[in-house]
């Protein structure tokens, strides 16, 4: 029998999930495939004392920088927040804990999580502070740091398109993070650009499995912004 996940809407979809000094993971790559709405639904329940696990901190006022702003993060597990000043501000000031991963070694410690690997050993940063504090070892000659998986109270992701039982589909760069973020949590809820029938998904290209989804709201209308804008500059005129 199908079971249908969608609710109403983002305060719906996260009722009795939120609480102060829980672990959330956020998908997402740059402001690609963030759950934008569900970070403000976040923001408007006012929980406070955060730890939020993310590539990136988003940019001032946007995705997670609306927590920033607000000071609901209490801590970021994250490899790259160079585009955020309230971040930067707020660190520098002692306000806010960070705990830099590299990029690869954060994805690999979510996937971890999520396949119930408790830690893991990796050459990348050994000899730097990332290893500083923690267990390293040699293997066949070269040094590895041994790294925690990871696992949160809730995950919130971002998918282009689901069905009912929460099979969800992802985009291009919204395909970095958010998969694997929907094992890595006690409970998932993704928001979602496009609802499909039950039955319309082909079965070999789904990405996440509904089994690893517990809620869903369907996020009409996203705005896609972009982080970094590039341009080729205009050929002058002849």
């Amino acid at each position: 029998m199908a079971v249908n996940k969608l609710h109403a809407d983002a305060k719906t979809a996260l009722a009795g999930l939120l609480r102060d000094d829980m672990t959330i993971m956020s998908g997402g790559f740059g402001l690609c495939g963030i759950p934008e709405v569900l970070i403000g639904a976040i923001r408007e329940s006012g929980v406070k004392g955060l730890t939020i696990i993310s590539n990136n901190a988003g940019i001032d006022d946007v995705g997670l920088g609306m927590l920033l702003t607000t000071r609901q993060i209490k801590k970021m597990i994250s490899s790259y927040v160079g585009e955020n000043a309230t971040f930067a501000k707020q660190y520098l000031a002692g306000e806010l804990e960070i705990e830099f991963n590299p990029q690869g070694t954060l994805a690999e410690r979510i996937r971890a999580g999520g396949a119930g690997i408790p830690a893991f050993f990796t050459a990348t940063g050994y000899g730097t502070k990332v290893a500083e504090g923690k267990e390293t070892r040699e293997f066949d000659g070269r040094h590895y740091v041994m790294e925690r998986g990871l696992f949160a109270d809730l995950a919130i992701i971002h998918a282009w398109q689901a069905d009912p039982e929460g099979n969800l589909v992802y985009r291009m760069t919204a395909r970095n993070f958010n998969p694997m973020m929907a094992t890595a949590a006690k409970v998932t809820v993704a928001e979602v650009e496009e609802m499909v029938p039950q039955g319309a998904l082909d079965a070999d290209n789904i990405h996440t499995p509904g089994i690893f989804v517990q809620r869903m709201i369907h996020a009409k209308d996203v705005t896609k912004r972009i982080e970094q804008r590039t341009v080729r500059k205009r050929a002058a005129a002849e």
